[in-house]
């Protein structure tokens, strides 16, 4: 987009295009989501910035009737596998506040100076801006959802001192902490936990998202509790810092699904958003979706049955590709079963279940020394486990959001016992790649033969074809087909 047309979308308050830029107005010193309902302004008092972070930098302050800090991520860092979108995924997952920019820069492979370059060529800000805006978002949760003293949250947040807080806050907010907390608008959290809206950019089919994993929950770290359209998903999440147990609920309201967390350290309230947002695919973007699948004679009625259908994704790459080793070859409801027998086995206890949640997925580490004989599968496919669990915990198969995607299948595919459906399918969950094909898989054959299509007509679908996979998995479910390898 151009200027121009960036300033279209603000006149007509085009919600599409909300994260995707944001509007900062010289004559009041604010900026905001194009979707504003304020009045617009002229075109010679406005700039437009790719972050929140760059018009934060600049010297704009958040708007505070459209809240443009919580906004819908840019579908962009979703789609794109180069520098800037792996360290936009890894910023989004609390790396720089966890290990400086020197560790994000190691993660990718570049130096310190590199990453700093790219990042401020194309967004208009550095890592540290972009993990400052971060930080201030994290902190206004907590500071209208909480009781904590305003020093907690400061140190909640992942700043290193009160005084960076208050002034970051003031920067970002034109308001103290205190008043901020005052502000109208935010939801007081109980005992329990904190609650916050979990913003998705147009349509969500919800019901087909919580089917997906409603089908794949696995005991004790995982459940979908309620009736269709009321239903809540329910797991246990291994953060940086501790652990939690999250919800999140099919029914919220426009643009957003309520989420509650209960976390054992505050500080890893920003990294576990990040995951469930990567789990629930509340990032992508259905407009464009829609309009490349929708326009496909074969598939178009089904991407027109289910508006706004999302990839799943997940929240640790680790677990999902152990659960996809497990998958291999057998049903889902058996790969359920196997994946509840090792987390009983293995599985690290919660401290205080929480309903039928009672552990976290086992870590990579535990599985790579397990005996796994509890699991009644195969030497074989035992011992393929173990491989895969001993290479993710050494960082020889590296699946964290930042992952180079072709490097991870590669190193995937080099493991013994791990075959193209596989790596295919963690590429698609653990690593969000919206452009994965999986010709081999049974129910994909299925949905196919249903449309009467062959696995060459997915080339028209590139580069959506992850959400192609759904809308098949979809066709062959309803076609009432058995589908056996589907995750």
């Amino acid at each position: 987009m151009d200027d121009e047309s960036r300033y279209e979308a603000v006149h007509s308050r085009d919600e599409r295009f909300d994260g995707v830029f944001f509007t900062a107005v010289l004559t009041t010193g604010i900026y905001c989501r194009p979707s504003c309902p304020a009045r617009t302004p002229k075109r010679e008092n406005v700039r437009f910035y790719r972050s929140a972070a760059a018009a934060q930098t600049a010297g704009f302050r958040a708007c505070r009737r459209c809240r443009p800090d919580t906004v819908p991520g840019s579908a962009e860092w979703d789609v794109r596998a180069d520098t800037v979108g792996r360290a936009m995924r890894l910023i989004g997952d609390g790396v720089v506040d966890r290990e400086g920019v020197s560790g994000l820069a190691r993660r990718l492979g570049y130096s310190a100076r590199q990453v700093q370059r790219q990042l401020t060529a194309e967004l208009g800000a550095g890592p540290v801006a972009l993990a400052r805006c971060r930080r201030a978002q994290t902190a206004r949760i907590l500071l209208r959802t909480t009781g904590l003293p305003i020093t907690e949250v400061a140190f909640a947040a992942g700043f290193a001192s009160v005084r960076q807080f208050n002034e970051t806050i003031r920067e970002v907010y034109d308001l103290t902490p205190t008043e901020v907390r005052g502000a109208s608008g935010g939801t007081r959290a109980d005992a329990e936990g904190v609650s916050l809206r979990l913003a998705h950019r147009g349509p969500y089919a919800a019901g087909p998202v919580f089917d997906f994993l409603a089908r794949r929950a696995v005991e004790g770290v995982e459940e979908v509790v309620g009736e269709p359209g009321t239903r809540c998903y329910r797991r246990t999440l291994a953060l940086p810092y501790g652990h939690a147990v999250a919800e999140v609920g099919e029914h919220g309201g426009p643009g957003w699904l309520p989420c509650r967390l209960v976390l054992s350290d505050l500080r890893d309230l920003g990294c576990a958003v990040q995951r469930l947002r990567r789990l629930f695919d509340l990032d992508a973007d259905p407009y464009a979706v829609a309009e490349r699948l929708g326009a496909d004679a074969r598939l178009g009625p089904l991407v027109r049955e289910a508006v706004g259908l999302r990839s799943p994704g997940a929240v640790d790459g680790s677990e999902l590709a152990v659960r996809a080793v497990l998958g291999q070859q057998v049903t889902v409801a058996a790969a359920r079963t196997l994946a509840g027998r090792l987390v009983t086995a293995y599985g690290k206890p919660l401290p205080h279940a929480s309903g039928s949640l009672t552990r976290l997925f086992p870590a990579a580490e535990t599985l790579a020394e397990a005996s796994l004989v509890e699991l009644g599968m195969p030497a074989a496919r035992r011992e393929c486990l173990r491989t895969l669990a001993a290479a993710l915990a050494d960082g020889s198969v590296v699946l964290d959001p930042g992952a180079d995607r072709e490097h991870a299948e590669r190193a995937l595919l080099a493991l013994r016992g791990i075959g193209p459906w596989t790596a295919g399918y963690a590429r698609m969950r653990a690593l969000g790649d919206p452009d994965v094909f999986l010709p081999g898989d049974v129910g994909v054959r299925q949905g196919l033969a249903l449309l009467g299509a062959t696995p060459a007509d997915a080339r028209d679908w590139r580069p959506w074809r992850s959400y192609a996979l759904h809308h098949l998995w979809r066709a062959a479910a309803t076609g009432a087909a058995t589908a056996t390898r589907a995750g």
